[in-house]
């Protein structure tokens, strides 16, 4: 079956070359994400950066679980190129994540952030304290909501942008 014209709040559909009538167009509607569970905003928000990243020329693939502690894969379209990306919701940093070639993908006021997880705690050791923290210390993890001034104006070359046609 196929959609032959769309009228309206209608859609045509054609099977076989048969009409097969007017079926009433769905009514979309925007969500809250603050209303969706944990789960549902982790799929928002691969969905909002897989969007983002295909203006990058990547191809994501959303994984069943922490394939070699990756939430999904993005693999350029004409590079060799393969990243695994751990989604957060915030900037984050896990000592299980050294030297795994982990890319964090986190957002921060409206803006979507990509770096590899080396290169963010050497960047986060330089501008904050958190790596002297408990948190880091004893559990081996720091997350923030916010970001410093000085982290922020260092992480301006991992900030990711729609790129307009």
């Amino acid at each position: 079956m196929r959609v032959t014209e769309i009228f309206g709040n209608a859609v045509l559909y054609i099977a076989n070359g048969i009409s097969q009538g007017w079926s009433p167009m769905p009514v979309l509607e925007h969500i809250s994400y603050n209303d969706l569970n944990a789960r549902q905003k982790e799929q928002f928000n691969f969905q909002k950066l897989a969007s983002l990243l295909a203006s990058y020329g990547f191809n994501c693939i959303k994984l069943a679980d922490d394939w070699q502690d990756a939430d999904f894969l993005a693999y350029h379209i004409s590079k060799n190129t393969t990243l695994k990306i751990q989604l957060k919701s915030r900037i984050t940093i896990q000592r299980k994540y050294v030297d795994k070639e982990i890319w964090i993908a986190f957002p921060h006021k409206g803006s979507w952030y990509l770096i590899e997880h080396d290169q963010l705690e050497a960047k986060v050791g330089k501008h904050t304290s958190w790596l002297k923290s408990g948190s880091w210390l004893v559990a081996g993890r720091f997350s923030s909501v916010s970001i410093n001034p000085k982290l922020l104006h260092s992480l301006a070359e991992n900030k990711l942008f729609e790129v307009q046609e």
